[in-house]
């Protein structure tokens, strides 16, 4: 696994350790997850029409399976209660038993009694139930209308009955809701921390009202104003910023919409407990009608409630209902968190559609419109229990486990996503065909934060459009972003302005023992990391804007040693691999042509090898520019072939001379019936086509003989010789002479030693 920049002793990933695992633990198991603010994304298959449209708001409900592997109702009563909130709760608890104790020992009532404390009771009961049924629990904790009512309560009793009006109404609404106690109990504790800070600030002013000696508005003077709006500003500012600060460690604040919509929150809260001096003098002159109240409450907290909901909208894709990219970052936070607290591994997937951009070029964008709804749709239903989806934009999904058994089992089920997509869709009759890829990440195998999980499964995905395998696990030395592989990329640069980078040759051999000709191979012995394989630098050069340099220096290089060769009376050719995106640069052809001028080297001593990789690509562009190779005598010849996805006719009308087939399949030729019969019929179609054919990987005699006896041309492998320096290949050809290679006696047939 790559080391990320988030493994650092100072990381975000590090702090959120120590300082906000505690906040996943407790929302775990409350429900609520921080910057989803509480929306569970769709868990389950819920199959509705394709054509139906998604409601522009967010669909808030809670999930009742919980995610596989994450711990249940029953193991979570066995966990003890993080530090910090267990702090607050404590204070609250002590402040609480404080009043309390003073209550008692001084003989005040904790409540008011007769009609003053019916009508407060019935307020707070409709306040209660009216939020119960508006499904909705206050935003970080306090409601406006159960603010206000608390708010007049300490101003005219004190803070312990506007304690026990805060715990009413604060806890019962948590409870109601799916019995989310924790968090019901948490908001509980700070508001009680707010109410004892207002009451300090009471204090302070010379006014400690009670039961018995209530603070009655007969009594408020001009200072009385200031007292008031002090003390409210003093109980909004310490719930709003304790409830604020207590999700604030994990990601190192709350998300943009998250803040904008909590400042609307502090507004119309201002307004509502505004209302609350209005309430002391109900309360005084006539405290029947204080249930009056609840009209103007509930108009203000459905206010309250709307301006959340429109913050709330940001969160998500207007067009297909689904979550968007910073819910999506938010909520792999969350579940990075959770998947290691547990010990276990989470994964996100990349879906991307192929070639949708021609659907609305084609149909127009209203048409492409209504096919990302029916993809969403399709996302929805064929998601796995525990999975979430969301739309990252254009024709851009992912796919978050939480929870994931293994990289092995997070690829199958990408597998299944992209089958799913790939059925036929209806669109007014007109039935379309999309095929999508996906790239796939892991935590903690590929990335330890959300950004980095995010940009890996990105370049995974790519690769799968590229390469079109449908789906790809993210794999490091395939990236060619990481701070390793960048400095490789750097350092193959200086190597190739140094001529650092070697061309070493390996001989490709007729069954009759002549030279067919020789493969220039790419060798780089890096100064302190030794010998780089070429995979790995050779995919650095491709995934970058290196690879163009790469191959001019590569072409120049061997045409200097052929024309080298050719002066010392060794006439073999020398074919060179190029990577797709030489032949579809333009004027590639006409570069080459000017190259063997330069070197006076004839066209005929040279071949290209090319992969099925240039045919997936753009087929147009590359016969083109190979017809235009061949136009100037360059000959050219397909590598690995049966690797890739190419098609027959489209190899029918390449102008290559050479086919060569992939070591993967003759590496098994004596054993396995099923190679040996790919490679028969390669054979016959290369003759049928009047191509030469060439055996790469031949390492053995018995291969040997049985590509012989198949029809194969000519092999290549280190039963002929390994790639070698220059000095090496030009001894090796020395030696050969115009008698060819032979294999040794002791590889020959025993029939063939006697003779």
């Amino acid at each position: 696994m790559e080391p990320t920049e988030s493994a650092a002793p100072d990381s975000r990933l590090r702090r959120r350790r120590v300082a906000g695992v505690w906040w996943e633990r407790w929302t775990a198991r409350s429900g609520r997850h921080p910057g989803a603010q509480e929306y569970v994304p769709h868990t389950a298959p819920q199959r509705a029409p394709l054509n139906a449209t998604p409601h522009p708001t967010l669909n808030y409900r809670a999930s009742a399976a919980p995610h596989p592997g994450l711990p249940d109702a029953e193991s979570d009563r066995q966990l003890s209660w993080p530090a910090l909130p267990a702090a607050v709760v404590a204070a609250a608890g002590f402040a609480l038993g404080a009043g309390f104790y003073r209550a008692f020992t001084d003989n005040h009532a904790l409540f008011p009694s007769g009609t003053v404390g019916w009508a407060l009771a019935v307020l707070a009961g409709v306040i209660v139930g009216h939020l119960v049924l508006l499904g909705r629990a206050r935003w970080w904790g306090g409601t406006g209308s159960g603010a206000a009512l608390t708010l007049a309560v300490l101003l005219l009793y004190g803070w312990v009955p506007a304690g026990m009006v805060s715990l009413t109404v604060v806890v019962l609404v948590g409870i109601a809701r799916r019995h989310r106690w924790r968090q019901g109990v948490l908001h509980g504790a700070v508001d009680i921390l707010g109410i004892g800070v207002g009451a300090l600030l009471l204090a302070a002013c010379g006014r400690i009202p009670s039961v018995e000696r209530p603070w009655t508005p007969d009594s408020w003077t001009v200072y009385t104003g200031p007292q008031v709006v002090l003390v409210a500003v003093a109980y909004l500012a310490v719930t709003r910023v304790l409830l604020w600060y207590l999700p604030a460690p994990r990601s190192g604040g709350l998300p943009t919409v998250a803040r904008t919509a909590l400042v609307r929150q502090g507004l119309v809260a201002v307004a509502l407990l505004g209302i609350a001096p209005l309430i002391c003098v109900v309360a005084v002159a006539k405290p029947i009608l204080l249930p009056l109240f609840a009209i103007p409450l509930f108009a203000l907290d459905s206010t309250l409630w709307i301006a959340r909901a429109r913050a709330e909208e940001q969160l998500r894709d207007p067009l297909t209902g689904l979550p968007n990219r910073q819910w999506l970052l938010e909520r792999i936070w969350t579940a990075l968190d959770d998947a290691e607290r547990i010990g276990a591994r989470a994964a996100l997937m990349l879906i991307d559609l192929d070639r949708f951009r021609s659907v609305n070029d084609t149909l127009g964008h209203l048409a492409g419109d209504r096919l990302l709804l029916q993809i969403a749709e399709r996302l929805r239903v064929a998601l796995p229990r525990g999975a979430e989806v969301a739309r990252l934009g254009g024709d851009e999904f992912a796919v978050l486990l939480p929870v994931a058994d293994s990289t092995t089992s997070a690829a199958r089920i990408a597998r299944a996503l992209v089958s799913d997509l790939s059925s036929p869709l209806d669109l007014d009759g007109l039935t379309l065909v999309l095929e999508a890829s996906a790239g796939v990440a892991v935590f903690p195998d590929h990335a330890l934060d959300a950004e980095g999980l995010l940009r890996r499964a990105d370049v995974a995905m790519y690769q799968a459009k590229r390469d079109r395998t449908g789906v790809e696990v993210y794999e490091s030395k395939r990236d060619s972003n990481t701070p390793d592989r960048l400095g490789l990329l750097g350092d193959l640069r200086r190597a190739l302005d140094a001529h650092e980078v070697q061309l070493h040759y390996q001989p490709k051999v007729r069954f009759d023992g002549q030279v067919a000709g020789l493969e220039a191979l790419v060798r780089w012995v890096h100064p302190e990391r030794g010998k780089v394989p070429p995979d790995e630098f050779i995919a650095i050069a491709e995934s970058s804007g290196l690879m163009p340099h790469l191959t001019e220096y590569v072409l120049e290089t061997a045409l200097a040693q052929v024309a080298q060769w050719r002066a010392q009376g060794l006439f073999v050719p020398v074919a060179v691999n190029v990577s797709p995106r030489d032949v579809h640069t333009p004027g590639f052809a006409g570069s080459v042509a000017a190259r063997l001028a330069r070197h006076g080297v004839p066209a005929g001593a040279l071949q290209l090898e090319i992969t099925e990789h240039v045919l997936l690509e753009d087929p147009q562009r590359a016969a083109a520019t190979l017809n235009g190779l061949t136009g100037h005598g360059v000959k050219m010849s397909l590598d690995d072939f049966g690797t890739g996805y190419s098609s027959l006719v489209h190899l029918r009308r390449l102008p290559v001379s050479e086919l060569k087939i992939d070591r993967s399949f003759v590496a098994r030729l004596a054993v396995d019936t099923e190679d040996a019969e790919i490679v028969r019929c390669t054979v016959d179609l290369a003759h049928s086509l009047g191509l030469l054919v060439v055996a790469e990987g031949v390492e053995d005699d018995e291969t040997w003989e049985r590509l012989r006896d198949l029809g194969c041309d000519a092999v290549q492998g280190w039963l002929v010789a390994a790639a070698m320096p220059p000095e090496e290949t030009t001894a090796w050809l020395r030696a050969r002479g115009s008698r060819g290679w032979q294999r040794p006696a002791a590889a020959l047939p025993a029939a063939a030693t006697e003779d």
